[in-house]
C-alpha cells in the first residue's frame, strides 16, 4: 500500500503513533549530550532489531545504523540526531529531564522517534526493492557527529546513492514541510580568544594592563566586521557567546577568555570574517598594551541540497494525503547542521517538518518537541523511502 493512497493516518495508525509518543518522552526524560548517548543508543538498537532490522552499533562511539535490504535497487540514507545540548529546562512538563543541565532543546527526540516509527512501518513492507540505511547519529550539537560517523567508515561500510535529513521548525504549522534545492544553511566557524594582561588591585589600575577592559573593546571591536568589513548583500553573523574573567570586586585579573561563533553562506565571505577577527584582535592587543591570542576552527560546512534529491523529496511530501502544503520558495537559515559533511560525499536533501506554535524556540530552556508533529515525520519518511527506492539518484560525489 503506497503513501498517497493510504494518507497520513493510513501509514501511521494509532498504535503506532501512541508508541511513538511514549518512545519521544522516555527519550526526552533521558538525554545525553555529545558522544554520551549510550541509553539512547541502546533504545534505539533495540527498538530497530526488534522490527527485523540488520543492526550495527558503536559507531564513532555511539551512533547506531539499522540496515533494510529489500534485494536488489538503488540505496538510500535515512539520518536522525540523538544528542541534547547543555541547557536547564524549563518546561514544567512531567517527562522533563532527570538530569539537571541537560535536555533535549532542538528536538532530536522527536527526530529519532519519528525515524524509528518510520523503521517499523517499512520492516513490514513486502514491496519494495533496494536497501535502506537508518542512521541515528550523535553529536550534531557542535562536535560534528556526522563527520566522525564517515571517519568511521559510514559510507564505505554501508554505501548510499543519496542521503535524507530533516529537522522541526517552531512556528512552521504541524504537517506543513519546507523544502527546495540549493543553500539551506550557514557555514559555521568558532573562535576561542585568550586576553593575558596583567592583574593588580582594582584601586591602582595604572600598575596594571586590564584585560576586562580590553576584553569589553574587543567586544564591540568585532561588531564592527559585519557592519564595516563584509558587503551588505553578503548575509554574515558574528556572536560573541562566552565571556570569562576576573574572580572578584577589587582585583583585575590576569586573563580574560572569549568565545563566539561566525556564520555565512559564502566560503570567501567566511573567510574574511577569519583574517579581519585576527586583525582586530592584534590591534586591541596593540592598543590596551596585552597579548592576545586567537583560536579560530572550520566547524560545519553550508548544507546545500542537491536538485533531483529535492524534487524527489518535494513529491513525496506533496503525496502525503492529510499534509499540509510543501513550501519551496523561503530563505536559508543562519543556523547551521552538520548533515552538509554527508552532503559533500553524496547527493541529498535535508527539509524542514513544522513543529507548530508554542512550545519554546529552539535551544532555549522551554522548548519541547511537539507530539502531533510525529506521524507527519514518520509517514514523510515512509513517503521519501518510496520514492527513493524506485527512483533514478544522482551520481556518488
Amino acid at each position: 500500500m503506497d503513501t498517497v493512497s493510504a494518507g497520513i493516518n493510513g501509514i501511521v495508525d494509532h498504535d503506532l503513533d501512541s508508541a511513538m509518543r511514549i518512545w519521544r518522552r522516555d527519550l526526552h526524560r533521558h538525554p545525553e549530550m555529545a558522544f554520551n548517548e549510550e541509553r539512547t543508543a541502546s533504545l534505539v538498537a533495540a527498538a530497530l532489531s526488534s522490527f527485523g532490522l540488520e543492526v550495527h552499533a558503536n559507531i564513532a562511539r555511539t551512533g547506531v545504523v539499522g540496515i533494510l535490504d529489500f534485494g536488489e535497487g538503488p540505496s538510500i540514507g535515512l539520518r536522525a540526531d540523538m544528542d541534547a545540548l547543555p541547557i536547564m529546562e524549563q518546561t514544567g512538563v512531567a517527562y522533563a529531564s532527570a538530569f539537571p543541565g541537560c535536555m533535549h532543546a532542538c528536538g532530536h527526540d522527536g527526530h529519532t522517534a519519528m525515524l524509528l516509527g518510520a523503521a517499523k512501518i517499512l520492516a513490514q513492507r513486502r514491496d519494495l526493492s533496494g536497501r535502506i540505511v537508518f542512521i541515528f547519529q550523535p553529536a550534531e550539537e557542535n562536535e560534528g557527529g556526522a563527520r566522525a560517523m564517515m571517519e568511521a567508515g559510514l559510507f564505505d561500510r554501508f554505501p548510499i546513492d543519496a542521503i535524507f535529513g530533516l529537522h522541526n521548525m517552531p512556528g512552521v504549522p504541524v504537517g506543513t514541510f519546507m523544502a527546495r534545492p540549493g543553500t539551506i544553511t550557514t557555514a559555521y566557524n568558532t573562535f576561542s580568544i585568550t586576553i593575558e594582561g596583567k592583574g593588580g588591585h582594582g584601586a591602582m589600575p595604572e600598575t596594571a594592563k586590564d584585560p576586562i577592559v580590553a576584553g569589553a573593546a574587543l567586544v564591540l571591536a568585532l561588531q564592527t566586521i559585519v557592519s564595516r568589513n563584509a558587503r551588505p548583500l553578503d548575509t554574515v553573523v558574528l556572536t560573541v557567546g562566552q565571556i570569562t574573567g576576573g574572580d572578584t570586586f577589587n582585583v583585575i585579573p590576569d586573563r580574560v577568555y572569549l568565545k563566539g561563533s561566525c556564520r555565512s553562506l559564502t566560503p570567501a565571505t567566511l573567510d574574511l570574517v577569519r583574517q579581519r577577527i585576527e586583525a582586530v584582535c592584534q590591534g586591541t592587543a596593540d592598543t590596551y598594551g596585552v597579548c592576545i591570542t586567537c583560536l579560530q576552527e572550520e566547524r560545519y560546512p553550508a548544507i546545500v541540497n542537491t536538485k533531483a534529491e529535492s524534487e524527489l523529496v518535494i513529491a513525496a511530501l506533496r503525496g502525503l494525503d492529510g499534509a499540509g502544503p510543501v513550501i519551496t520558495d523561503f530563505p536559508p537559515s543562519m543556523g547551521s547542521e552538520d548533515f552538509s559533511f554527508y552532503l559533500q560525499k553524496r547527493p541529498g536533501c535535508y527539509f524542514i517538518i513544522g513543529n507548530g506554535e508554542g512550545g519554546g524556540s529552539l535551544h532555549s530552556p522551554t522548548y519541547d518537541f511537539n507530539d502531533d508533529a510525529l506521524k507527519f515525520g514518520a509517514a514523510a519518511w515512509v513517503a521519501i523511502a518510496e520514492k527513493g527506492l524506485t527512483a533514478a539518484l544522482g551520481a556518488v560525489a
